[in-house]
């Protein structure tokens, strides 16, 4: 693939700060599910947590 040089006007459409901008959303958003998911597991009367490689958490 052999490089062009843009022209003004192409030059002018571009956004670099779009993948940027969706990235940090959805690590936010990510970040704001688990917080929400660990919240509400801990909060409840009873827990069970089961993990891959034989971790299991239990509370009552």
């Amino acid at each position: 693939m052999e490089g062009r040089i843009l022209t003004l006007p192409e030059r002018e459409r571009l956004a670099p700060g779009e993948a940027l901008t969706l990235t940090a959303v959805l690590a936010v958003l990510a970040v704001a599910i688990v917080t929400v998911v660990v919240f509400r597991l801990f909060r409840s009367q009873e827990g069970n947590v089961k993990l891959p490689g034989g971790w299991a958490f239990t509370w009552e």
